[in-house]
């Protein structure tokens, strides 16, 4: 990719950009938030065209108008948020666009083969016949994987690809990636983990504020060289915080059930814990072992089938969404797209989606818009929130990472007695994680309590003040961080080790 710059209104996502990928390597690309990475590897993947430069393919000048075109000059490309019919199969996912057909008639039987023998090649191990909706977001990703090697693509880009994966997932992906390497395929890996790019990448180029800084050599640049020409600055990679004694109990949960709305079977069983004022308790668990339900148990999302949550010692058990946020729980969600914006409306008015039937941004049902936008603007400052348009940016077109921190400013913002922030630095870079880890500790030592659910080992341990690991419903073991090490809590969450919980 020469010299490629791409402007949208108010902001060049790419200014003069070149990127040079070798045959058979892992070349990673590294940035902040909105530093233009996932704009570049749009435009390689057809989905934008550059206003300037050229993308040469073996020494050719190629026009990549779409998608379709990039297939056909075998470039492929895994989206951060996989773009997958849910109620289709693994394999009409992976069909779909390039079916096989006879007479207007779907012929399965030799695409079903060659996904098998796909599968099977590369160690990606999926059922073919399941559902998407049915199935974990790790193996949602390998069938995205699927797709590209379906259609013979050589060039495979893979957009955060670790954001939503365990850390079981990530270590098996990066071996799928090595593999796809040893195969004679090149890899183009958009991540913010400087532990990922040390891992599989031979080389890296990083671009900071849409400019490209620089391409080094992997192995002979530290992490902290690294992360420094990512963000323009010396970053601490170590969360400094002070030992605090905990105050009064915040949150209080005794014996929560909470039945799946699909098998009818306990997902939350039996749970008991407090949090209390001034602490980080840390839920732990491999994704899948009940940690989304029983955060929506406690945000008011799902209702509970037993057991009581206490609130300052006042049972919101039966309390509404909007009651629980007023009497003072925030929240962060897992999913910042699905659950915690309005994708098509502005900035400003996702950041008074929990407060604009206040006296403060209404008056006798009518929105006091002049009062919003310089709220907006506050936050927009205070929470350094990186926005083309200012208010008026959709929050559709922001980058993943600065629609987190939309959602971080709008909920401390609030100032709730209690925060539950659910995988709160998924998919931001080290500036950007080092921040919320500031704001989170800030939040506790003004004598907030956290619950914070991670799937983050090093989080998890750097992070919290008390570590719960719930695995299948149920909470067992309770740690201290300082006393305990990675390997004993990766027992505790697999099911191979239980503990006493206090």
């Amino acid at each position: 990719m020469c010299n490629i710059t791409k402007r949208f209104p108010g902001v060049i996502a790419n200014d003069n950009v070149t990127l040079q990928l070798k045959k058979g390597e892992i070349h990673a690309l590294l940035g902040e938030n909105g530093a233009g990475k996932s704009t570049l590897m749009s435009i390689l993947f057809g989905m934008y065209q550059p206003d300037e430069g050229v993308i040469k393919k073996n020494g050719q000048v190629v026009k990549i108008n779409n998608p379709n075109d990039a297939n056909r000059l075998g470039i492929g490309m895994v989206h951060q948020h996989f773009k997958l019919v849910q109620n289709f199969t693994v394999l009409e996912n992976i069909i779909l666009g390039v079916e096989t057909t006879r007479h207007g008639i779907l012929k399965m039987d030799k695409a079903r083969a060659q996904v098998i023998e796909l599968s099977e090649r590369y160690g990606l191990k999926v059922d073919p016949d399941a559902l998407i909706e049915d199935i974990t977001v790790g193996m949602q990703q390998r069938v995205e994987i699927l797709k590209m090697l379906y259609r013979n693509n050589e060039i495979l880009i893979f957009d955060e690809p670790t954001a939503v994966l365990t850390p079981q997932e990530i270590d098996e992906l990066m071996m799928i990636m090595k593999g796809l390497v040893k195969e004679g395929k090149s890899i183009l890996f958009i991540t913010h983990k400087l532990n990922e790019i040390k891992a599989v990448a031979d080389r890296c180029t990083v671009l900071r504020k849409g400019k490209c800084i620089g391409t080094v050599d992997v192995e002979s640049t530290t992490k902290e060289e690294l992360s420094e020409m990512m963000v323009g600055r010396k970053v601490d990679l170590i969360v400094e915080k002070e030992e605090k004694s905990a105050g009064d109990v915040i949150l209080e949960v005794e014996n929560l059930t909470v039945k799946s709305r699909v098998t009818g079977k306990n997902v939350v069983n039996n749970v008991s814990f407090n949090v209390r004022a001034g602490e980080i308790v840390c839920i732990a668990g491999i994704d899948g072992n009940g940690q989304s339900e029983l955060v929506y148990a406690l945000t008011g999302l799902i209702r509970s089938s037993s057991g009581k949550i206490k609130l300052n010692g006042k049972d919101i058990t039966d309390d509404s969404i909007r009651q629980r946020n007023i009497g003072g729980i925030g929240h962060i969600p897992e999913d910042r797209q699905r659950y915690g914006l309005v994708l098509d409306y502005n900035l400003a008015y996702n950041l008074v989606l929990q407060s604009y039937f206040t006296p403060r941004f209404q008056s006798h049902g009518f929105l006091k818009y002049d009062e919003i936008y310089r709220y907006a603007d506050e936050l927009i400052e205070k929470f350094d929130i990186r926005c083309g348009q200012g208010a008026k940016t959709i929050a559709r077109s922001m980058s993943g990472g600065n629609q987190q921190k939309a959602i971080i400013a709008r909920e401390i913002d609030r100032d709730p007695e209690l925060l539950i922030a659910v995988q709160p630095t998924r998919g931001l870079d080290v500036g950007a994680v080092e921040y919320i880890y500031k704001k989170l500790i800030a939040e506790r030592d003004a004598g907030k309590g956290i619950l914070l659910i991670s799937l983050e080992l090093d989080e998890v341990m750097n992070v919290s003040d008390r570590i719960l690991v719930i695995y299948e419903g149920e909470i067992v073991a309770e740690l201290d961080p300082k006393t305990t090490t990675m390997q004993e809590l990766g027992l505790f969450m697999s099911g191979s080790k239980r503990g006493i919980v206090a």
